[in-house]
């Protein structure tokens, strides 16, 4: 009876955090791209399946919309036509499905998510506030997202992973991302984690606080929507996931004050979440 209660309680677990991160259709969606049979852009075991398919995707997600976000241009342009403002979750669900259909799925199934994400970088154009011209489809604010999401990922699963990639490895993971990447409309992404690095370092001059960035980092770590009982364990996946921006970009994040008080145990307390998100968080599906 025990056995199947706490069997209970993990498959409802992890039925709502699944749905939580992939919306109302996560099931059928991760069936589908999991299982329909075909090539794949990316082989078992290659690096990029390996970190994208871990638990610690959850540090590192949280950490790179942060580091996104402080980039003015590339933030203005997310506030005022990603919907992220009126539905946060909504916007997770579609970069979750994203990641998932190029990482997982079938080449055509990854080829038509490339072409719907390029469709709307398209479409999107505007003013910041302070009066600068963007458009997404801008390839140096598609290289912004491109380098703070790789790096974020790569440094959670090094992190909180189920065993940290060694250097080859971890070069092979930046060589992945950036083959999708190219297709996305980047030129000459990073292929290397010291290319990246150097990549990132670069762009240091171009980014701040800024009302958007701010706003952002009081809805991630301050205020989320979630029920009570998941607010101490999000609270410690906040720590854990500003503990991983670099010192310079955390600078630039406000930080409320039970994040603040919990960055001395960020990594304990992240691990011990990613290591309940693990366990509660039903296999992948076999490929296809």
């Amino acid at each position: 009876m025990r056995h199947v209660l706490i069997d209970t309680v993990r498959a409802k677990a992890g039925d709502a955090l699944l749905r939580r991160v992939a919306g109302p259709t996560a099931h059928r969606k991760r069936a589908r791209i999991h299982g329909t049979p075909g090539p794949r852009w990316f082989a078992p075991g290659r690096p990029v399946r390996v970190v994208h398919g871990d638990a610690s995707m959850y540090v590192g997600g949280l950490a790179a919309l942060l580091l996104q976000s402080l980039h003015p241009v590339a933030m203005a342009a997310v506030w005022a036509h990603s919907g992220f403002r009126g539905d946060p979750w909504g916007r997770l669900q579609r970069t979750s499905t994203f990641l998932a259909e190029t990482t997982f799925g079938t080449a055509d199934d990854a080829e038509r998510a490339v072409a719907r994400v390029r469709s709307v970088h398209a479409r999107v154009t505007g003013t910041t506030p302070d009066g600068v011209a963007y458009r997404a489809s801008d390839p140096a604010l598609l290289s912004w997202v491109h380098l703070a999401e790789t790096f974020c990922f790569l440094r959670a699963y090094q992190g909180y992973g189920r065993a940290p990639l060694p250097g080859a490895r971890r070069d092979a993971y930046v060589a992945d991302m950036a083959s999708v990447a190219r297709r996305l409309g980047i030129a000459d992404p990073p292929v290397t984690e010291a290319a990246l690095a150097a990549a990132l370092a670069g762009r240091r001059g171009e980014l701040a606080a800024t009302d958007e960035s701010a706003g952002t980092a009081r809805y991630l770590l301050a205020a989320p929507p979630l029920p009570w009982p998941a607010r101490l364990p999000y609270a410690l996946l906040a720590a854990a996931a500003v503990d991983l921006l670099p010192p310079w970009a955390r600078r630039l994040v406000p930080l409320p004050v039970h994040v603040r008080l919990l960055l001395p145990v960020a990594r304990p307390g992240g691990r011990l979440v990613v290591a309940a998100i693990r366990w509660v968080t039903p296999p992948l599906p076999p490929a296809g």
